[in-house]
């Protein structure tokens, strides 16, 4: 994980706001608080932020509102919290950009958890990357890892979220192999982020938004009936 990596938590309730602002930073991280979206962007202008903590429910704009918001801009790491434990809220959420989601209650720990895999998932630690291509061009993109940019045929950059580009990752160095939902949980490592079986047809739907032509007739990413998703294209690393 980052080392201190500066978080911004954006809830209404005071107590979870300095509950969690204590227990983080005890832990080794930098953490700003904000109460609403207005004092959320006061902090966004001043400072950088590693990642957002954001409460579903908030005065004024919502939480879902300001992650749509924030994605026409930023790839930003987006960790909703919600009282909300109905399914089609964390799909919801997931179609907006973010990239994890926690139900309230929960223990400060699995939060803590959950930050460092998804900082893990953009800076991996213990891994000597001079040793891995970091470059992959396919059908006219190119791919870039150590930056994180993703830049179509029209010479245009694609912004993705944290999980979109850790998938698309995990497909493009595939090597055109099917690969199952649970394969593509585990290499992307978003498993326990999700925790249920839409989470990578979510993200399959999100990228071939944003790459394909016609995302119901894919030509990059095609479903396996029965199978998984396989990558189709030849890649060329370099």
């Amino acid at each position: 994980m980052k080392s201190e990596a500066h978080i911004l938590i954006v809830d209404d309730d005071e107590a979870i706001r300095n509950l969690l602002h204590e227990f983080l930073k005890k832990r080794g991280l930098h953490v700003s608080v904000a109460r609403d979206n207005e004092e959320m962007q006061g902090v966004l202008s001043r400072t950088p932020i590693d990642l957002l903590i954001l409460d579903v429910m908030l005065p004024g704009k919502s939480g879902m509102e300001i992650c749509r918001d924030i994605r026409a801009y930023s790839r930003i790491p987006i960790i909703m919290l919600t009282a909300i434990t109905e399914t089609t809220d964390r799909v919801v959420g997931l179609e907006m950009g973010a990239d994890d989601y926690i139900s309230k209650p929960f223990d400060p720990r699995e939060l803590l958890a959950r930050i460092k895999a998804v900082l893990r998932r953009i800076d991996p630690s213990g891994q000597d990357k001079r040793l891995q291509p970091q470059i992959y061009k396919f059908s006219g993109w190119t791919m870039d890892c150590a930056r994180r940019r993703l830049v179509s045929p029209d010479a245009v950059r694609v912004e993705l979220t944290t999980a979109e580009f850790n998938l698309l990752e995990t497909l493009v160095k595939s090597g055109q192999r099917m690969l199952s939902r649970d394969q593509l949980q585990e290499l992307a490592g978003s498993s326990s982020a999700y925790g249920y079986d839409r989470s990578i047809d979510i993200l399959i739907s999100r990228l071939r938004r944003k790459m394909e032509d016609d995302s119901r007739s894919p030509k990059l990413i095609l479903t396996i009936r029965g199978g998984g998703y396989q990558f189709v294209p030849e890649v060329i690393t370099g």
